[in-house]
Order: structure tokens, then C-alpha cells, then sequence
């Protein structure tokens, strides 16, 4: 069963890869223009100007008709266009927008939460040193919490 997961995860890995890199995302976005009118342009037996203009219509599902595939190679090639570019590269193009309009500009960052650990401990730290001086016996944090008395 692991093994047939490996081509999933590596699929997966990619798309992870992709969508946290912009710069990766528009280069494979052209490569992908580029690639599919350079196929369109072979099996149809079209001018390449026209290929790549069938490609970038395609590929943004507006479909004007002017150009349409005749051949069932091209037929199938304009499926699996216009399912890579809904189904992956327009929802990792707008998760790229939304990740950068939603950004949290109050989050910690990672040194600042770590010197709030560092605080807490020893706060805790000369919390327990008081204690031990009054005499009194502070509680295990780590312990669960006890249950209601009303229960």
C-alpha cells in the first residue's frame, strides 16, 4: 500500500512547492501555455500564433470558439487543459492572493514568542523560589485539572 502512495505524495509535494513559491506558479503556468500550444500546434496543424492563442483561451476557460480542436488527441489535450488550470493552477493562484491579503500583522513572530517562554520560566521559576520561601506548596501545572464539585 506505501508504495502506491509514493507517486501521491510526491504529487502532493509538488503542489505544496508550488503554491508557496510565485515565481514558481507563473513559470509553470507559461511553461504549461507553452507546452500545450506547442502540442495544439502539431496535432492540429495550426500556426503557432494561433495555438498559443487557443492555449491562453483554453487554459482561462473562456472557449471564444474561434478555434476549437477537430482531432480526438486534441480534444483530449483541451479536457486535461482545462482540468489542470480549474482543478490546481487557478485555486493555487488565488490561495497564493488570499495567503498575502490575510496576513495577521499582530501574530508573534518566532524570536518574540520564544522570549515570552523564556519570560514565563522565570516568572515561574521565582514564583516557586517565593513560595518555597513562604512556605507554600504550588501545584503541578502539568497535572489535569480537577474535576468540578458539583458533579
Amino acid at each position: 500500500m506505501r508504495l502506491l502512495l509514493i507517486p501521491v505524495r510526491g504529487i502532493y509535494r509538488g503542489l505544496v512547492w508550488l503554491a508557496n513559491s510565485p515565481p514558481t506558479l507563473i513559470l509553470s503556468y507559461s511553461l504549461l501555455i507553452a507546452m500545450c500550444s506547442v502540442i495544439y500546434h502539431f496535432v492540429e496543424d495550426v500556426a503557432y500564433g494561433d495555438a498559443l492563442w487557443w492555449a491562453v483561451v483554453t487554459a482561462s476557460t473562456v472557449g471564444y470558439g474561434d478555434l476549437s480542436p477537430k482531432t480526438g488527441v486534441g480534444r483530449v489535450m483541451a479536457g486535461l487543459l482545462i482540468s489542470v488550470m480549474v482543478l490546481i493552477v487557478v485555486p493555487l493562484i488565488t490561495a497564493q492572493f488570499a495567503s498575502k491579503l490575510i496576513v495577521d500583522h499582530d501574530a508573534f513572530q518566532h524570536d518574540e514568542q520564544e522570549e515570552l517562554k523564556n519570560n514565563l520560566r522565570q516568572v515561574r521559576q521565582l514564583l516557586e523560589e517565593l513560595a518555597a520561601r513562604e512556605g507554600i506548596t504550588v501545584p503541578d501545572s502539568a497535572a489535569p485539572p480537577s474535576a468540578p464539585a458539583d458533579r
